[in-house]
């Protein structure tokens, strides 16, 4: 086995070495999707210490994702070609020094850059980390180590606002950012020393430009969304923006069907299964996401929690989630009931579970608790279903393909999350209000008496409220759509074997 074309080894030849490698692995991977959160909770101090509007903090979480999520099949596929070990190290740099300049940042300005350039080494992160493990597991334990690795993904998503609102608690808010250093120092000089070099020099040609224009085209029109109740729907700049990204997203399109090595090949959307999953996958990143960034404000802004003390009370997400995938609930519904009534299943508990928040959860963390908790549960069931039903759809010689469009998913779900839900969230609470401020901490400062502040407070609440059921009526409706293709496109599948 050459350490550049290995792909498998064999079960005599395991590196001896992997599950240190597994546990850096992890590790860099934790750090990565921690700050896919992190920041949610850091909201209230940004606003405060960097006069950063909704539409500020809005582009600060975006620009990580959004910059991620475009590169991430393009990551890949360099990757293949020019050496996984190499550009895993060069994430872990990227990663490192774009979390040494948002540490450092003065302004939002600042601030959204370096999250920008921190998304281009989470994209290299995301997607050579999978191809490492593929690359050092053999088939007898190759099951386990992704199990842990899909673990750690869950936890790090839902573990963020703990985290941050720990590192708040006790000092400021770059602090949230410069912690990830010595974490991208020690995976740097880890992989150096234990990662074996893997390529192949035959594989697809990255396709840059196809990269700049998934990137551009997705950050227009979500830009549009999040400048929507701040300059109006029907304002040029809105309008504009919009324009672009759908023509540019258009262009986007008709580029990957004429060139012979895609980032993302259209013809799997003729896949009924592909389509029904992607939807499915879209949809609980988006509700998980979006939840998250209204559920943080919630408890500062509303129940009036300490950084720290929101942080604890969203744990319970992250520990059902947790929980229930290392006890392997989610697989042993999936062999007994099948795909579509797995992902049913598991987006109803979600929808229902954002529900519960906006109707229990105003006034009382009680109900909150229960909503986070049937959303654990629902997000445990839906997301392996959903991967599984992405990858059975796609090729097996694409296999790598459909890892780095089921992270682009992912990661475009929670940018838009974020946006439509902070968008709804903004437009409820200014039609409520008649204060002329761009933020919650804003209109309370430029309330005039303890009347008025309250009813800005219960204009937020509002809100809220209206942004999670919105959610949740996304999140159901996705659901019905995802199962229905994947039981039109499972039956379709059964009638073809019968008649042959």
């Amino acid at each position: 086995m050459t350490a550049t074309t290995a792909e498998h080894p064999t079960a005599s030849r395991r590196h001896p070495q992997r599950w240190l490698i597994l546990g850096v692995i992890c590790l860099a991977q934790l750090t990565v999707l921690l700050d896919n959160t992190v920041l949610s909770v850091a909201i209230p101090s940004l606003t405060r210490e960097l006069d950063a509007s909704t539409s500020d903090i809005q582009w600060m979480i975006n620009a990580y994702s959004l910059v991620q999520s475009g590169l991430l099949l393009t990551a890949g596929s360099a990757a293949d070609r020019y050496g996984r070990k190499k550009l895993l190290a060069a994430g872990l740099a990227l990663f490192g020094i774009g979390s040494l300049a948002a540490g450092l940042a003065q302004s939002s300005a600042q601030l959204i850059a370096a999250r920008a350039g921190m998304g281009i080494g989470g994209a290299l992160l995301m997607t050579t980390t999978l191809a490492v493990v593929v690359q050092i597991f053999d088939d007898a334990e190759r099951v386990k180590a992704i199990g842990l690795w899909a673990t750690v993904n869950s936890l790090g998503f839902a573990a963020g606002p703990l985290l941050g609102g720990f590192m708040l608690d006790h000092f400021w808010w770059g602090s949230i950012f410069l912690i990830n250093i010595p974490v991208a120092l020690l995976g740097l000089v880890a992989v150096l020393k234990l990662v074996p070099e893997s390529k192949n020099p035959q594989g697809d040609r990255p396709d840059l430009l196809g990269a700049l224009l998934s990137t551009i085209g997705m950050a227009a029109v979500v830009y549009a969304i999040i400048s929507g109740p701040e300059h109006g729907w029907t304002s040029g700049q809105v309008l504009v923006s919009a324009a672009v990204g759908v023509l540019v997203l258009g262009a986007f399109t008709l580029w990957e069907l004429r060139i012979p090595y895609p980032m993302l090949d259209m013809h799997f959307f003729r896949n009924q299964r592909f389509v029904g999953a992607v939807a499915g996958a879209i949809l609980v990143a988006f509700g998980l996401s979006g939840s998250l960034f209204l559920l943080t404000q919630h408890l500062q802004f509303v129940l009036g929690y300490e950084p720290l003390e929101a942080g604890l009370r969203t744990a319970p997400l992250a520990v059902t989630i947790v929980a229930l995938n290392l006890a392997g609930v989610g697989a042993r519904l999936h062999a007994t009931m099948g795909t579509p009534v797995t992902i049913a299943t598991g987006m109803t508990l979600l929808a229902a579970g954002l529900s519960v928040i906006a109707v229990l959860g105003g006034d009382d963390y009680s109900g909150m608790l229960a909503g986070l908790v049937v959303m654990g549960a629902g997000i445990a069931l839906a997301m392996p279903a959903m991967a599984n039903a992405i990858m059975s759809a796609i090729p097996p010689e694409k296999a790598g393909v459909g890892a780095g469009i089921n992270g682009t998913l992912a990661e475009f779900g929670n940018g838009l999350g974020v946006a439509v839900l902070g968008a709804v969230l903004n437009s409820r609470f200014a039609a409520l209000v008649t204060v002329s401020a761009v933020s919650f901490p804003a209109a309370m400062a430029a309330a005039g008496s303890a009347g008025e502040r309250e009813r800005i407070a219960d204009a937020f609440a509002s809100g809220l409220e209206t942004s999670q059921l919105v959610g949740a009526a996304a999140v159901f409706v996705g659901g019905v759509l995802a199962a229905a293709l994947l039981w039109r496109a499972e039956r379709g599948d059964s009638a073809g074997k019968a008649s042959a």
